[in-house]
């Protein structure tokens, strides 16, 4: 069995004096706002600023910084769903060797484009994180090439965990840090890093609700493979968590929570609307734990919310702002069957504006067979101030005679 202490402290503490000098120390400073959104004191650490927009680069360069000159000569080769792609491009790029990298088909643009702007060479395989890895590994063994993992690495880890080192020393009297986990790279990393440096601070991972790997391999004791399902932190979109990791986080980390799909939405949205911070999906859902109470007896407390990656698809991030609006109740769809003779529409639009809403969008359709022949289906999109403006609406247009379905 893997020692969960093979990572230690020392480890960690090389690995900073290591790549001190390439990475950016995030920012680790109170939010007013969200504080007094949680009930809790929230420091977020803003790994979104790194250089290649993630934590990633941190165990890359710590990896490929201990690669002998024959391993250099040979180049380097992972699969990822996009920030440890572009943290290995960017590392392999300050080490002037080559790097493939074997990415998900589903990857987002901006990660391909990212990643390629670092010079490697670039493959596209399978629909998830898992197949692409089979693939590296494939190519691995044909090209001789170093393999370097997304997270199941002692080296990956230690660099990982220089997060905690820093954290430590930018809230030192922390009392809950919330860590996205996907393969276990990061709060492995972290956890050993901050346990070790005071072991009454809670570490807490998120995980996507529809890929919950490292709740399911805690339970069963063992690595507990998952089918791949998509989700908005597709960063963490993990089907097998890491041999290396997992007895880590059994032994160093509190509890596992884990957050759905419109928690995500509705989390990337507060913290680019209230904080002015740019979170992907897997980046955002330490905070979506917090927003939505996830996570349990932190009222009042210190909590360190690590901000892992903000590269996120401006497509991704239209639907997310879309989808966080709705959940929000600040965007709502209405569908309302009206009189289908001249001025229904009218009176229904007089209705809106009286409420001082906006309406994006209006479409009727005659042919909907659950309506009269003498009625119409209207649906409406509206901008609304929130749910409470949204049911003051619906019952002013209810009140009116009209059938909201």
């Amino acid at each position: 069995m893997y020692d969960p202490f093979m990572v230690t402290l020392r480890d960690v503490e090389k690995a900073r004096s290591r790549i001190g000098d390439s990475v950016f120390l995030s920012p680790c400073a109170k939010s007013e706002i969200l504080s007094r959104l949680t009930g809790c004191e929230v420091y977020l650490k803003l790994e979104n600023l790194q250089m290649t927009g993630s934590f990633k680069e941190r165990g890359s360069l710590n990896k490929i910084l201990q690669l002998s000159d024959r391993q250099k000569a040979a180049g380097v080769i992972t699969a990822s769903a996009g920030n440890h792609a572009q943290g290995v491009a960017h590392a392999a790029q300050l080490s002037g060797i080559e790097a493939t990298i074997v990415m998900p088909e589903t990857t987002p643009l901006s990660k391909v484009r990212g990643t390629r702007e670092y010079g490697a060479a670039i493959v596209l395989h399978g629909g998830g994180y898992d197949e692409a890895y089979r693939k590296a590994c494939d190519l691995q063994r044909e090209k001789g090439s170093t393999f370097i993992h997304a997270f199941d690495d002692p080296h990956i880890i230690a660099g990982q965990g220089t997060i905690g080192l820093e954290l430590m020393e930018q809230v030192p009297d922390v009392d809950a840090v919330v860590v996205p986990v996907g393969g276990g790279g990061l709060i492995a990393g972290i956890a050993t890093a901050v346990k070790a440096i005071r072991s009454d601070v809670r570490v807490i991972g998120v995980e996507a609700e529809r890929m919950p790997a490292m709740r399911a391999s805690i339970e069963k004791g063992q690595v507990c493979p998952l089918p791949t399902i998509n989700t908005l932190a597709d960063g963490i979109a993990v089907a097998n968590v890491g041999d290396h990791t997992l007895p880590i986080v059994q032994k160093l980390v509190s509890a596992i929570v884990t957050v759905n799909e419109e928690e995500i939405a509705s989390a990337v949205m507060v913290l680019l609307e209230r904080e002015k911070t740019l979170a992907e999906g897997a980046g955002a859902v330490g905070f979506a734990a917090l927003y939505n109470r996830r996570v349990k007896d932190i009222v009042d407390k210190k909590v360190v919310v690590i901000i892992s990656g903000g590269n996120i698809d401006m497509t991704v991030l239209s639907k997310i702002l879309e989808r966080g609006l709705e959940s929000d109740g600040r965007l709502t769809r209405l569908k309302i069957v009206v009189p289908d003779k001249p001025g229904s529409i009218a009176e229904l639009a007089a209705l809106v504006a009286r409420h001082r809403a906006n309406i994006l969008q209006i479409s009727q359709n005659r042919s909907v067979i659950e309506v009269k022949l003498e009625e119409t289906e209207v649906e409406l999109t509206l901008e609304t101030r929130g749910l409470d403006h949204t049911r003051l609406i619906t019952d002013s247009i209810i009140d009116h005679g009209f059938q909201v379905k």
